[in-house]
């Protein structure tokens, strides 16, 4: 089966990432279920830190393997081209940095002085199934980082950076290049490049009818022909609710 085409051969509308920002990675996960996308919620990554805004932007990718003696001694890092460095250095302004480290967690795949140049960058977020060194100082950036878990150890002791800009596998979620990366409170969702727009689109609606929803199970209404809207004078009620919204 071919790869999907290339992030330069799909623009995305403009207000599509601006939308996805004012989602919910549930909601956006409902939408790819019902799409057949059952797998894109990248499993046992979470923010550093509990406030985290949300993150929205395009994968750039980082992949590492397993380390050898022979390839990762301790002055590895002092070669120019290392591909974690060179990764750091040339992810785009506004995309989110995304680290295939096997879901191996034992060591860190970055540092809180790599994600704070990172940050000084622009990079809209960082998003790795490994581990972070230096968590505390991670978690106070402004940009968010989510990952498995703090981990003190150099990524040299298990992780071999070798390729940029190529698929990948993030908690066990293909990623290709330019994919749409959404995180908040809940994780991190995958979105297919090529299905950004339509996506974002329905977020807008999905999210006001929850918030309908949520306000009438507050007021004691049942769930039942509620939600979903199965009973017609529900969505004559929600009509209802929008319009004195907007009045």
């Amino acid at each position: 089966m071919p790869n999907p085409p290339p992030a330069t051969e799909i623009d995305l509308a403009p207000g599509t990432l601006d939308l996805l920002a004012k989602a919910g990675t549930a909601s956006v996960a409902t939408l790819l279920f019902k799409r057949g996308y059952h797998n894109a919620y990248v499993q046992g990554v979470l923010p550093l830190a509990a406030d985290t805004a949300t993150m929205v932007g395009p994968a750039y990718t980082l992949r590492y393997i397993p380390t050898r003696p022979d390839t990762d001694p301790l002055d590895a890092f002092r070669e120019p081209d290392h591909p974690q460095r060179v990764a750091v250095e040339h992810c785009p302004e506004g995309a989110v940095l995304v680290m295939d480290c096997r879901g191996d967690a034992s060591a860190a795949s970055a540092g809180s002085i790599l994600l704070t140049r990172c940050q000084v960058r622009g990079v809209a977020g960082v998003v790795s199934d490994g581990g972070i060194r230096d968590a505390k100082g991670a978690a106070a950036l402004d940009m968010p980082v989510f990952a498995a878990k703090p981990s003190a150890p150099t990524n040299l002791t298990k992780h071999h950076a070798v390729d940029i800009g190529l698929p990948i596998a993030c908690g066990g979620v293909a990623v290709y290049p330019g994919d749409i990366m959404m995180g908040d409170a809940d994780g991190v969702m995958v979105i297919p490049r090529h299905l950004a727009d339509e996506i974002a689109a329905e977020t807008e609606g999905m999210e006001l009818f929850e918030a309908f929803v949520l306000e009438q199970v507050q007021d004691g209404a049942s769930i039942r022909g509620l939600y979903p809207p199965t009973n017609p004078e529900t969505l004559e009620a929600f009509e209802a609710w929008k319009a004195a919204k907007d009045a």
